[in-house]
């Protein structure tokens, strides 16, 4: 600043000389006292100002020098800040403004240790900013998303140093893309490398330097390479050389997800705690003391809720230690509530009391006045009694003040995870004096307990996805309250333990209530079944085969509590009545969820070779999709037998209308996919305008991801894009066969979009060429003893399917069997679906009703027939060694088309 007050001095005394100068007479101008002396004064001005730039110009330098040695610092700061940025866009709840930032940044400046060197002092700054900022944020996110939040950090720390190329970043969240089949090598693996895993490895192999030579040197050291496939932990076993050497922490990732996708939960922490500290991957210890102290006047404490918690108790619990009981004002917001909480505000910023807002979610029209107060207690803080504070709850909400949330201190309330602490805090509100009041007090103790158990199990088996249940329910205390006291209500009104009472009302009332598909139902009821019945009575009655999950033999809650202590913090499968293979699931559904996650928060920037701009990545994908599109299935081109009156009941065979159902939605499809392909293209060259549609589907195809338009016309599926479009070729192409050579030996039940329909069509075939009513036939199954590839003939009566995977059992000795460890599904044999009266059949007590879905996720929308969308109908499947609730308990379902 100074020197440039100098530069502006000397400008000036040249300006007033060159002036005077203009304007004296030049006969004279010696004569002329006032210009000399000017001349003068400027001389010594000019002479003074020259001294004073350079020296202000060497102090320039200087700073300059110092400010650069610091830039590191600035740079650290820059990259939290747009990673905290970016956190919104996973949960409205997760705002905070630059102004919170810069506060952080400064006060963890204050804090950083001092140090005489230079780089030592740098790095204790860049630590104590990144660690401050981190505890701060991470108090303020969920459980789910505090491994997503601790990455992130370390991975764009690694971006903006070029450890980590945008090409290789892009890969690693979106997967290979379409790969032309021509440039595939071939698979030396296929039961061990799957096809998408394959397809990565040569998308690697191609686009990335590092990688050059990688699937020629699985395909010639296999045998080496499936001891790293099939170690128990990838993570700690050494890669082949030379990809030990050569690869970095980042490139191996890619490695697992090449091979061990589901392991990339543990790769990310590995990942973060390498880079920058295994204190990012713990959750800060957070108080209620550390919140007050952290908090003023003008910065409420959010407390962002979730389903079964409640910090309410906490806080009441810290204003009776601060004596502050009396001057709490606690008001759950609702309709009638915004003018008094708005008084009770108001009251509270002059007598210094606290309020608390509770489920502010549930009072969006008062939303904007709490803003309004919030801005205008910071405005007049000046005035405001210093013991003053605001106390928020809230479930997330996009209407919730964005002001507010960037300005506040965040905690995150979460119900407790894992069986160990459900069964903690289920037993924490019961007294034995409550249970002694039973009419069968010891009776009573058990079956408390027995249902403490199932609350907690049921809480926990949603970890394990659509293996758990098809849907997520939201179970809470109430529904563990509302048994425990009918259950106590019972044994009071009956001389004789009424068991069948009370499995129905606590299974289908109480916890069944919110139960809405039918299959969960019965897994339901079969857990139910093993905590309330007569042998929970037997001291050495256990839950499981591991022997640790039962009950205690003294019935005193003390007793209960110590127990539950000594139980291990990890739960096993077993306890859920779970395979092993579970545990797999739950890690992938994990690994899958969190790059979703960071996949969704990314700018648009291209996938593969970071030399190509989005723009060329999307148009050579669109190219090669439209290469590769199947034509239309033209009915003019089929076979004619296919389209044969009957002369008797004067219609086609009802397979053949199946077939036109089929071939008419194919054709939507496929049409739907060839117009948008072409607008597309024309609307990166600029020839149409990009639409909305165009546009979300420039985003899915960057993503390797299935647009939504296609989806809104097409089949269910979960694949990823080029997979999807692989499959959709193989439907075309089974579609196109049917019409060529006039219905196949067996049938692609995973081929249709719609098998309930394909299914009536054979009840329809059976039902005219027998005279029996379809509402009176059912199906019959016999899994046969051969592949697709040797089904020769056609059967008699019903139809031959394939492609039905099993998953949760494996398919041995004519029955099912548990699964190998490390296999998740199985391709069944060919199943004979033969059509019988329903009076002439009966399903033996030991099979095993398995439902049919057509995708993973088995949940689907509740159509008209009360059934859900991705439900076909259930398969029976004989269970010799085991009962078929073995099986329901392990989730067993046929899956019409997996995945990848």
């Amino acid at each position: 600043m100074k020197l440039a007050q100098y530069r502006k001095m000397l400008s000036e005394s040249e300006s007033m000389i060159l002036k005077q100068l203009a304007e004296a007479d030049p006969e004279k101008i010696l004569d002329n006292v006032d210009l000399i002396t000017s001349l003068q004064s400027a001389k010594t001005t000019s002479e003074e100002s020259n001294i004073k730039i350079e020296e202000s110009v060497v102090l320039e330098k200087t700073i300059e020098r110092v400010r650069n040695e610091y830039r590191s610092v600035a740079v650290r700061g820059s990259v939290l800040y747009f990673v905290i940025k970016d956190l919104n866009l996973i949960d409205p709840m997760y705002q905070y403004s630059l102004q919170y930032v810069q506060v952080m940044f400064n006060l963890a400046m204050r804090q950083a240790q001092s140090a005489e060197e230079l780089q030592q002092r740098l790095s204790n700054l860049i630590d104590s900013i990144t660690r401050v900022i981190f505890t701060n944020v991470c108090r303020g996110l969920f459980e789910q998303h505090k491994l997503i939040y601790s990455f992130l950090i370390a991975a764009q720390i690694n971006r903006k140093a070029n450890k980590i190329s945008d090409g290789l970043w892009g890969s690693f969240l979106r997967g290979a893309g379409v790969i032309e089949k021509s440039k595939l090598p071939a698979n030396p693996d296929k039961v061990l490398i799957g096809e998408s895993s394959w397809e990565l490895a040569a998308f690697l192999d191609l686009n990335f330097e590092v990688f050059k030579g990688l699937c020629q040197h699985i395909q010639k050291n296999m045998a080496a390479w499936k001891t790293y496939i099939q170690a128990s932990d990838p993570l700690v076993v050494k890669l082949e050389e030379p990809y030990q050497s050569k690869l970095d922490e980042f490139e191996k990732m890619m490695i697992i997800k090449i091979f061990r996708s589901e392991k990339i939960l543990f790769a990310l922490s590995s990942y973060v705690e390498q880079n920058i500290g295994r204190f990012y991957l713990e959750s800060p210890n957070t108080t209620m003391e550390i919140l007050y102290n952290d908090s003023d006047v003008t910065t409420p404490i959010i407390f962002v809720l979730s389903q079964g918690a409640d910090p309410t108790s906490q806080i009441l619990k810290f204003a009776k230690e601060r004596n502050f009981e009396e001057n709490l004002a606690i008001i759950s917001l609702g309709q009638g509530q915004g003018k008094i909480a708005t008084k009770q505000i108001n009251d509270a910023t002059t007598t210094g009391g606290w309020v608390l807002l509770q489920n502010c979610h549930l009072a969006r029209t008062f939303m904007p006045d709490l803003e309004k107060l919030v801005d205008d207690i910071t405005a007049k803080k000046q005035t405001v009694n210093p013991s003053y504070r605001l106390f928020l709850t809230s479930m997330p909400a996009s209407y919730f003040p964005v002001s507010i949330l960037q300005n506040g201190i965040k905690l995150t309330t979460e119900p407790p995870r894992g069986l160990k602490a459900n069964l903690k805090r289920s037993l924490q509100d019961i007294s034995n004096e409550f249970l002694d009041t039973a009419a069968k007090p010891e009776i009573y103790h058990k079956l408390v307990m027995g249902l403490c158990y199932f609350h907690a199990i049921i809480q926990e088996r949603k970890k394990f996805g659509p293996l758990g249940w098809n849907i997520k329910y939201e179970f809470n205390d109430s529904d563990l309250d509302t048994s425990k006291t009918v259950i106590k209500m019972l044994l009071g009104e009956n001389d004789t333990v009424p068991w069948d009472a009370m499995l129905y009302v606590s299974g289908n009332i109480n916890y069944g209530g919110r139960v809405t598909d039918d299959w969960d139902r019965r897994c339901l009821m079969t857990i139910l079944r093993k905590f309330i019945c007569n042998e929970v009575l037997d001291d050495n009655y256990v839950f499981c085969e591991n022997n640790i999950y039962r009950i205690p033999e003294k019935n005193v809650v003390e007793e209960y509590i110590k127990y539950v202590e000594s139980l291990p913090m990890t739960d096993d499968p077993a306890v859920f009545g779970m395979h092993e293979n579970a545990n797999i699931t739950f890690q992938q559904r994990e690994s899958d969820s969190i790059l979703e996650t960071i996949l969704s928060i990314q700018p648009r920037e291209g996938g593969g070779s970071s030399e190509k701009t989005p723009d060329q990545i999307v148009l050579e994908l669109v190219k090669s999709i439209q290469d590769d599109l199947p034509p239309l299935l033209n009915k003019e081109e089929s076979n004619k037998e296919l389209w044969q009156i009957n002369p008797e009941k004067n219609l086609i065979p009802s397979l053949s209308t199946v077939l036109l159902q089929e071939l008419e939605r194919f054709n939507i499809l496929l049409s739907t996919m060839g117009r948008t392909l072409q607008g597309l293209a024309q609307a990166i060259e600029g020839i149409v305008v990009m639409s909305q549609e165009l546009d979300s589907m420039y985003y899915s195809l960057m993503n390797n991801e299935v647009p939504k338009v296609w989806n809104k016309v097409g089949y269910l599926s979960l694949k990823g894009l080029a997979s999807w479009i692989r499959d959709l070729k193989e439907r075309v192409k089974f579609m196109s066969e049917w019409l060529v050579t006039g219905g196949p030996n067996c049938f692609w039940i995973s081929g249709f979009f719609y098998p309930q329909g394909f299914l009536t069509g054979v009840l329809q075939t059976h039902a005219r060429k027998t005279a029996i009513a379809i509402d009176n036939l059912v199906f019959s199954f016999k899994v046969q003893e051969f592949e697709k590839e040797q089904c020769s003939i056609k059967p008699v009566d019903g139809v031959f399917i394939y492609g039905l995977f099993l998953e949760g059992a494996q398919w041995k000795k004519k029955c099912l069997a548990d699964l190998n460890f490390g296999q998740m599904s199985m391709l069944m044999p060919v199943i004979h679906f033969l059509p019988l009266q329903q009076d002439k059949y009966q399903s033996r007590s030991d099979n095993y009703s398995c439902p049919v879905y057509k995708t993973q996720t088995r949940a689907g929308v509740l159509s008209t027939t009360g059934q859900s969308t991705n439900y076909v109908l259930a398969v029976d499947l004989p269970t010799l060694d085991q009962p078929p609730d073995y099986w329901t308990l392990r989730g067993t379902a046929l899956i019409c088309a997996l995945k990848e």
